[in-house]
């Protein structure tokens, strides 16, 4: 069975559902959890307006709220994916 391709943001996956956007690869120690929190129309189109972003850690053996590494709260979806991309960096050069 062919293995699914993910859309990529700067050579790592990001896979979205609904409201919910993941970046990183499960297989790395790291991964970061986005979730839009609002959003607001500009013309015809609805874009993300407020957008909560967790680095957390892949391990399955830390309770879920230890699972949290760092979070925060930012204004639309491009300011958080660079956000994001810095602490997926970082966390996984450490």
């Amino acid at each position: 069975m062919a293995e699914k391709e993910f859309s990529t943001y700067k050579g790592k996956p990001l896979v979205r559902c609904g409201d919910e956007l993941y970046y990183g690869s499960m297989d790395e120690r790291f991964v970061i959890h986005m979730q839009v929190k609002t959003k607001k129309t500009v013309g015809d189109t609805e874009i993300a307006d407020k957008v909560a972003i967790q680095l957390l850690c892949t391990d399955p053996d830390l309770s879920p709220r230890k699972q949290i590494v760092k979070s925060s709260e930012k204004t639309g979806l491009y300011v958080a994916l660079d956000i994001a991309d810095v602490w997926l960096e970082r966390a996984l050069k450490a």
